[in-house]
């Protein structure tokens, strides 16, 4: 006997899905049947990701957006509700970090972080929810009520982590966020939950698994390897499945094993 998650009929929006993580995300959810927004501002990234979902069958659509620009995610929100439909499932994972000790953090590069990381997720998910509200409450059109936020934080937001200072209290506020919002829209159907990723090799840090600061990173890891993308599909789709409607303001380690360590 099998058991499936079927997201067919659902949309579902990915920020940062030109690479890394989120374009995993944006493959998996297409994959589980969900038609999907790829939304980012590199946009002929965007446009290649979707010739690639449409090819292997799957629904994908493209909108700029840049979350440090309120107007921005407005726009992308309601571009995206006019060409695809209603958001089902928003999956928050635009993000940036810098590497410096906390003395030498400039009040650009915390800006740089968190205007991303938590400004934007926050205004990103409020867009997002404000519209799933309306529905729940019959005020917007839509068959569909309620809706699936997920957050993507990091392990960094569970422990602090050398030179990244910044980055960790970024994603910290965005675990709090998530348990936030869990507890004020829960209650119409809006579940939201985070996903706290370790250190999984992505495009943007391949070269440095094979530095000798990177290889020793990996000697002290639980288990001595780094995570892979497709390491959070699992966990992805069910926490955007109708099923998981009990899961609310959960935060979720996929790190195998570090912040346990």
């Amino acid at each position: 006997m099998s058991y499936t998650l079927d997201l067919s009929g659902r949309v579902a929006l990915i920020t940062g899905a030109s690479s890394g993580l989120g374009k995993q995300f944006a493959l998996t959810l297409a994959r589980a049947g969900a038609a999907v927004v790829l939304a980012g501002r590199r946009v002929e990234l965007l446009k290649d990701l979707r010739s690639e979902i449409e090819a292997s069958g799957g629904d994908a659509h493209v909108v700029g957006l840049d979350v440090t620009d309120l107007a921005s995610i407005r726009s992308a929100v309601a571009h995206a509700e006019t060409e695809v439909g209603p958001i089902d499932i928003l999956i928050n994972n635009s993000g940036v970090s810098t590497t410096e000790r906390l003395v030498d953090v400039t009040e650009e590069s915390y800006d740089y972080v968190f205007d991303t990381n938590t400004r934007g997720s926050f205004f990103m998910a409020q867009e997002v929810a404000k519209r799933m509200l309306a529905r729940a409450k019959g005020a917007a059109p839509g068959t569909y009520t309620g809706g699936r936020i997920v957050n993507i934080a990091s392990a960094a937001g569970l422990r602090t982590l050398p030179q990244i200072g910044v980055y960790c209290m970024s994603k910290a506020a965005v675990i709090h966020m998530t348990k936030v919002m869990a507890a004020e829209w829960g209650r119409f159907g809006i579940t939201t939950n985070a996903i706290c990723p370790g250190y999984i090799h992505t495009e943007i840090n391949d070269h440095h698994w094979s530095t000798d600061a990177g290889k020793k990173l990996v000697s002290i890891l639980p288990r001595k390897r780094v995570g892979q993308p497709k390491d959070l599909d699992a966990l992805l789709v069910m926490l955007c499945a109708a099923e998981s409607d009990f899961i609310n303001g959960a935060v979720i380690s996929a790190d195998d094993g570090i912040a346990a360590a």
